[in-house]
């Protein structure tokens, strides 16, 4: 679709397909404010999250913001791959849009009830709106296209209804079986797209997909910085020794600040060229995602600990942070940065970090600032290594 098309007057636009070497293709201001609009679910995610993990729920907690976090990342993640092939802007799909923005505000409503009581009834009946205006969407390709593209939309628009059926039957399934159902519709899904595109594949632009994942994960990482401000900011009201509060607080902005710097090290775009290839990163990035809003929360439960109010160990506060922090680095370099690297030394950095992040852990209060600097001494590294010269390295870099 040419720019002059998508600016043409009307309240129905045709839907067509963008094409993926249009120039100057960007975020749009509906689609920063989707993202803003998500982060507020996220947001309700990482408290409950740092309840149930300073608490000694462990496992009910973590359980409970994967499940959370899943629906978020799938919708969001769902809405930013059509908006790359099929975005017209007019006024139903704006509209379709904010009708998946109230949903996602409903989901965050019903997160409490669900990590507190096993209510999961708000939470899904917000992802449930989400995905029948996605539906929609779906539907109005499938009008405007003939052929095999046709056939593409509507294989998702049936698909995303009989699965959003599943959802609603776990509101009567029993508490036990629950879990069980979660995963299947979990990777229910997943096919959709998998299915959906065998023979047609929607074009999406690969500059764009790059920086609506970019622009989202720098939200992530800001919410967790915001949160972990406010969490050190009561702490410091609370306590009277600084020093343990500190070192959090400088731990966790190196911590933030590096993941930062190693996402935005190599171009994503040059690893989009393919859809196999596609599926794997953007898949790929719940792991991202996920754990960088952890890290917020994390770094929350680790200042409870020290000021009294967080009922576990030490090490199971630090861990807190140590834990996601490594899945970052680790699903960082796996789907991306060892694309990029060129020899022995470059590849081993980061694998290497992960091991060190998660030593931290054994050393109590003080690991999260020994983290972060550890994360600090690998960006160090990571740069000086990648400004030698080609013929310092012992090959030359190849995108495989």
């Amino acid at each position: 679709m040419t720019e002059t098309t998508r600016t043409t007057s009307g309240l129905l636009r045709r839907m067509s397909s963008r094409s993926p070497d249009e120039g100057h293709r960007a975020a749009t201001p509906l689609e920063l404010f989707f993202d803003l609009c998500f982060v507020v679910a996220v947001a309700q995610a990482g408290v409950r999250l740092v309840h149930a993990v300073a608490e000694g729920h462990f496992a009910s907690g973590i359980l409970g913001y994967t499940l959370v976090f899943f629906a978020i990342w799938w919708a969001w993640m769902n809405f930013t791959w059509f908006a790359s092939a099929y975005d017209n802007d007019d006024v139903f799909y704006r509209i379709a849009v904010l009708v998946q923005i109230a949903g996602v505000l409903v989901l965050a409503a019903g997160v409490p009830r669900a990590f507190d009581d096993g209510n999961w009834t708000v939470a899904i009946l917000g992802y449930v709106v989400m995905r029948l205006a996605m539906t929609c969407q779906w539907l109005r390709v499938a009008r405007h296209n003939e052929g095999p593209e046709r056939s593409m939309a509507l294989k998702y628009a049936v698909g995303l209804v009989i699965v959003q059926l599943g959802w609603l039957a776990v509101l009567i399934t029993p508490d036990a079986a629950r879990p069980y159902v979660f995963a299947v519709l979990a990777l229910a899904e997943l096919s959709v797209p998998p299915i959906a595109e065998r023979r047609f594949e929607t074009s999406w632009h690969p500059h764009h997909i790059a920086e609506r994942y970019g622009l989202f994960t720098i939200i992530v990482l800001g919410e967790s910085i915001t949160a972990a401000t406010i969490a050190v900011q009561e702490g410091l009201d609370e306590h009277d020794e600084l020093g343990e509060l500190l070192s959090i607080a400088g731990g966790g902005l190196l911590i933030v600040f590096c993941a930062w710097w190693i996402y935005f090290a190599n171009p994503a775009q040059e690893r989009l060229t393919s859809m196999k290839r596609a599926i794997q990163w953007g898949y790929g990035h719940l792991f991202i995602l996920g754990s960088a809003a952890a890290i917020g929360a994390g770094i929350e439960v680790a200042v409870e600990h020290v000021v009294g109010k967080a009922h576990i160990s030490a090490v199971a506060a630090t861990a807190a942070v140590t834990i996601p922090t490594a899945l970052f680095l680790f699903t960082g370099w796996f789907l991306q940065a060892r694309h990029f690297k060129r020899d022995l030394a470059e590849k081993a950095l980061m694998p290497v970090t992960v091991v060190v992040v998660l030593a931290c852990t054994f050393l109590g209060t003080w690991g999260v600032l020994a983290a972060g600097l550890a994360m600090a001494l690998t960006v160090t590294i990571g740069t000086l290594l990648a400004a030698r010269p080609e013929s310092d390295t012992l090959r030359t870099p190849r995108l495989s």
